[in-house]
C-alpha cells in the first residue's frame, strides 16, 4: 500500500469514527440522556461489564487518575454510577453503573444500532458481517477510548 493509500484510508476510519461517536452521543440525548459528553460513553464501556476502579478507567482512557476521578465525580454527581467498595481491595472502591446508567447504556446501544442501519443499506449485511469480522481482527479488544 502506497503512503497516499494508507492515508487516505486512515482518514476514512478516523471519520467514520468520529461521525459514529457524534451519532451516538446525539441519539443518547435525544433519547433523554443530557448533560453528557462523549468521553462519558468511552467511560460506561469500561463500566458496563463489572465495574471499575478509577485506576483501570484511567488506563482505559488513556488519562491521569485525577482526571479519571473527576469524571467519576460527574457521573456519579449526575447519577448514572455509585461508589462501592470493592469485593476484593478493601482500600479501593469499585465504580459501577446505577439503574440510570444501565439505562444510558442501553439508549446508546440502540443508538448505535440506528447509526450503523444506513451502512447496512449501502453495503449489505453481508459486506457489514465481512467488515465487522476484518475490523475485529485488526482491533480484537483494545481499549476503546478518545481522541483527546
Amino acid at each position: 500500500m502506497r503512503n497516499s493509500e494508507a492515508m487516505a484510508l486512515s482518514a476514512a476510519l478516523l471519520a467514520v469514527a468520529g461521525e459514529l461517536t457524534q451519532r451516538i452521543h446525539d441519539g443518547v440525548a435525544a433519547r433523554g440522556f443530557g448533560g453528557l459528553r462523549p468521553a462519558h460513553g468511552f467511560a460506561f464501556v469500561r463500566l458496563a461489564p463489572d465495574g471499575a476502579t478509577v485506576t483501570e478507567l484511567a488506563s482505559h482512557l488513556g488519562v491521569t487518575k485525577q482526571a479519571a476521578s473527576q469524571l467519576v465525580d460527574e457521573i456519579v454527581r449526575k447519577g448514572f454510577a455509585e461508589r462501592r467498595p470493592h469485593p476484593e481491595d478493601a482500600r479501593a472502591r469499585l465504580i459501577v453503573l446505577t439503574e440510570r446508567g444501565w439505562a444510558c447504556a442501553r439508549a446508546a446501544e440502540e443508538a448505535a444500532a440506528e447509526a450503523v442501519r444506513p451502512w447496512a443499506e449501502l453495503l449489505g449485511e453481508g459486506e457489514i458481517r465481512s467488515l465487522q469480522g476484518q475490523l475485529l481482527r485488526i482491533a480484537p479488544g483494545g481499549p476503546v477510548r478518545p481522541t483527546w
